[in-house]
Order: C-alpha cells, then sequence, then structure tokens
C-alpha cells in the first residue's frame, strides 16, 4: 500500500515515466518534460523519490535508479493496457 499511495500522489508516476522514458535531466528539462507541474510539487515529489530510492541525483541531473527501472518496466505494460481502455471508453 506504501507504493500506491506514493506513485497516487500528484506527478509522482509522470516523473518515474519522464525519467524511465527519457533517461537523465536536469530539473528544468524535467519540469518541461512534465509541462503543467509547478516547480513546488516537482521538488517535493523529487525528494519523496529520491528518499525511497527511485531515482538519484548525479552530475547529469535527475536519473532513475536501478530500482526505479524495474519499476518502470512494470508500470510499462499497464500504459500499454491504459490506452487501449481509453480509446474503449471514447467510443
Amino acid at each position: 500500500m506504501a507504493l500506491l499511495d506514493l506513485l497516487g500522489r500528484r506527478w509522482a508516476m509522470g516523473i518515474l515515466w519522464n525519467l524511465g522514458k527519457g533517461g537523465p535531466c536536469t530539473f528544468r528539462e524535467l519540469q518541461e518534460r512534465c509541462e503543467a507541474i509547478s516547480p513546488t510539487v516537482l521538488n517535493a515529489r523529487l525528494k519523496e523519490l529520491r528518499e525511497v530510492g527511485l531515482i538519484e541525483h548525479a552530475q547529469e541531473g535527475y536519473r532513475i535508479t536501478s530500482t526505479g527501472h524495474e519499476l518502470y518496466a512494470l508500470l510499462v505494460p499497464l500504459g500499454t493496457w491504459a490506452k487501449k481502455w481509453a480509446a474503449k471508453l471514447s467510443t
């Protein structure tokens, strides 16, 4: 339940998704990738995701850890399923 609580927080999955799919980036680059995220929310989520070992801050910016990659790999099929589900809802 702790993981679902964390991932249910605003922008937590979006940050993981962007770092998993797009690779490492700086704070500003990540803010641009996430489009509507405020700096305050981004800072809070980055802190939380770092504390649980899903992302880290390195020389090239923020990047997903090996544990984060494991989680991202589990989320990819969920994202695929969600796209199919959304298409069914819109028909």
